[in-house]
C-alpha cells in the first residue's frame, strides 16, 4: 500500500495472533480446541480476499492409510511405526490455508501440530465472509493442537505493536 492509502481494520482483543496474521481463539480449555481465522490486516495489506482454500487432507494422496502399523492379518502390530491414518493431521510448518486476494496468493503454514476437527466450508464457498466478518463467520477451521501454549502467540496489544513495526 502506498502512504496515501488508508484502510481501517479491527483487532479482536479476545484472541491471540501469529506473525502470519492468523487469529487463534481457545474455545475450550479442557479439550484445548482452537478456532483459527485471518486477521483483518491481510485484507488491508493485500486487498479483498477472493478465495480461501482450506486443507482437505482426506482428499489428498499425501495421507496414506496406515499399513505399516498392521501385521499380515490386518491386526495392529505395536512394534511397527504408525503413519497417520485419519488423514486430518497437520504438522507444524505444513500448509494450513491458502488465501487468494485481488493482488496475491498467500500461503500460511500451521503454527503448531494439530488435528483438524472442523472446516468452515462456507468461507470456501463465499470468501466475502473473510472480508466482511473475519472475526465471526469468516473463521477458517477448528483444530485440536498437540502442543499449544497461548503465551507463545501475540496478544492484541503485542499484535498492534508488531503491525506498527511493519
Amino acid at each position: 500500500m502506498s502512504d496515501s492509502d488508508y484502510f481501517e481494520f479491527g483487532i479482536a482483543h479476545d484472541r491471540r495472533y501469529t506473525l502470519e496474521h492468523l487469529w487463534l481463539q481457545l474455545l475450550d480449555e479442557k479439550d484445548g480446541t482452537v478456532k483459527i481465522g485471518m486477521s483483518e490486516f491481510i485484507r488491508a495489506d493485500f486487498g479483498d480476499v477472493v478465495r480461501v482454500i482450506l486443507p482437505h487432507p482426506q482428499d489428498t494422496s499425501e495421507f496414506l492409510i496406515d499399513e505399516e502399523g498392521t501385521d499380515d492379518d490386518g491386526e495392529e502390530d505395536e512394534s511397527k511405526p504408525k503413519k497417520p491414518s485419519s488423514g486430518d493431521e497437520i504438522g507444524i510448518g505444513e500448509l494450513l490455508v491458502t488465501i487468494r486476494t485481488v493482488s496475491d496468493r498467500i500461503l500460511i503454514n500451521s503454527p503448531f501440530p494439530c488435528k483438524v476437527l472442523e472446516l468452515n466450508g462456507e468461507v470456501e464457498d463465499n470468501a466475502d465472509l473473510a472480508n466482511d466478518d473475519a472475526f465471526g463467520d469468516g473463521w477458517f477451521l477448528i483444530v485440536k493442537p498437540h502442543e499449544f501454549d497461548e503465551d507463545q502467540f501475540l496478544d492484541a496489544g503485542e499484535y498492534i505493536e508488531y503491525l506498527n513495526e511493519l
